[in-house]
């Protein structure tokens, strides 16, 4: 399996080189040369299969055989035991034909744990079976970077970094981040916010001489094992509702879009998906294009679901590839143009996007409205950014004899203040957080300037 970059100027990677790298040296992002499939057989057979069988069996293509069957079913299975539900990801009925996605049943309570348990294991294997050591630098909107940390935690080759805007996450983020006090654990609050954070790490990555030779590794969803490892609880999710042999579709809480693009490839491997319904709050540069053809930026707006509060979604390029029939030169040109003025997509690689991608949008008093509105019909408490999922799902699904999917892509405690607005008394966390609120934090504050920031990262370093 080789890797290609949407900006058509990189060269090909092996998987190896792809996880280390994280974005190309053209500034594009990796995606498979050619995506591979499930056969009607190979989804019937995962009917009844655990959750790490299945994940093997999807992943293992990608993986090219570049870490031995053994190994890397051993990786999968060791990053799954982390989970407090047996099934992983189960699916939870809300009513008639309509499901929800639980993804928050990992060490940090949300989606994101399921992929990063499984990348800072995959890390640690390479490096150590190079004998090299790497900094990993990510910026998180709120989830990423707790996640990231309980992924790396534990890896001997790794030092972390995660930039996180100050004062602009929930405080059970901040603190599921700052209070891991590990020594290769870094975080820093940045005076400004994500798309300041995400800017830093990109040119960091674009320019590495700040580390003097030390590799700088991503895990947020530039990287793509992370979306290799989302791929999975599609596969999952359809086939225990009847797939191949039925069609479902799937509402998915969108901002940085490697989720929802993550399911578009296990459709694209086979997947029968009637549809994928956008969902966005109101940062809705998703919704504007898909909807408008309003490909343009505006003004950050800060939501009571933070982790969607991003004015550019990065992996919305990946889809763009497939639309533009994987033309690089198509891409770059219209990123470009993004970056300097309000950008309208070709005609026909928006009539592709809507074949399959329809997309909505939510304000805050929504959000809440939901909130009280779901619990009211279902007894259960979504997280604001599910609540945009659960609603978008309802307004857009094309027909109710299909299946809907709502991934629950965090636990309604890690967004207390949505919930106490919506007129509830809260949510506990669960035990193994018991006592977060009181725990010793740990971090620095830094203002947004990219030479402060990677003067700390390379005198910190081990």
């Amino acid at each position: 399996m080789r890797y290609i970059s949407t900006r058509g100027q990189a060269p090909a990677l092996s998987f190896e080189e792809v996880v280390l790298t994280g974005m190309a040296s053209d500034g594009g992002l990796y995606v498979p040369e050619t995506i591979p499939t499930l056969s009607t057989a190979d989804l019937e057979a995962m009917a009844g299969l655990s959750y790490a069988e299945i994940a093997f069996r999807v992943m293992k293509p990608f993986v090219g055989g570049e870490i031995d069957d053994d190994t890397f079913r051993q990786l999968v299975e060791d990053a799954y035991a982390t989970f407090s539900h047996e099934a992983v990801v189960p699916l939870n009925q809300l009513a008639s034909n309509h499901f929800l996605l639980e993804l928050f049943h990992g060490p940090t309570l949300a989606f994101k744990d399921v992929a990063l348990q499984l990348l800072g294991r995959i890390l640690d294997h390479f490096l150590a079976k190079r004998g090299e050591r790497a900094v990993i630098m990510g910026a998180t909107s709120g989830d990423t970077g707790s996640a990231a940390i309980e992924g790396c935690r534990h890896c001997d080759n790794l030092d972390i970094f995660i930039l996180h805007p100050h004062n602009r996450v929930s405080e059970v983020q901040r603190r599921q981040m700052t209070s891991v006090l590990a020594d290769n654990v870094f975080n820093i609050a940045i005076e400004g916010d994500f798309d300041d954070a995400q800017a830093m790490v990109k040119a960091s990555f674009a320019d590495q001489a700040f580390l003097n030779g030390t590799r700088l590794v991503a895990v947020n969803s530039i990287n793509w094992a992370r979306i290799m490892a989302q791929v999975v609880y599609y596969v999952a999710s359809a086939v225990a509702l009847g797939a191949p042999h039925r069609e479902v579709s799937f509402s998915v809480p969108s901002a940085n879009f490697g989720n929802v693009f993550a399911g578009y490839v296990a459709y694209r491997m086979g997947l029968p998906v009637k549809q994928f319904v956008v969902a966005t709050n109101a940062n809705d540069i998703l919704h504007r294009t898909l909807a408008d053809n309003d490909f343009s930026k505006q003004a950050l707006k800060a939501t009571l679901a933070p982790s969607m509060d991003i004015v550019v979604s990065s992996n919305f390029e990946r889809l763009l590839f497939e639309a533009y029939d994987r033309n690089g030169d198509a891409v770059r040109d219209l990123l470009e143009r993004f970056q300097q003025e309000p950008a309208v997509l070709a005609e026909a690689p928006l009539a592709t996007l809507r074949e399959k991608f329809v997309s909505h949008s939510v304000d805050d008093d929504t959000i809440l409205e939901v909130i009280r509105e779901a619990h009211g019909r279902t007894k259960e408490l979504l997280d604001p950014h599910t609540a945009t999922g659960y609603r978008a799902a309802e307004r857009m699904r094309a027909d109710a004899s299909t299946p809907m999917i709502t991934l629950a892509t965090a636990h309604p405690a890690k967004f207390a203040d949505a919930v106490l607005q919506a007129g509830f008394e809260g949510v506990p966390l669960p035990a193994h957080m018991a006592g977060l609120l009181e725990r010793e934090e740990r971090y620095t504050v830094l203002p947004a300037e990219l030479e402060a920031v990677q003067a700390f990262v390379a005198e910190q370093r081990r």
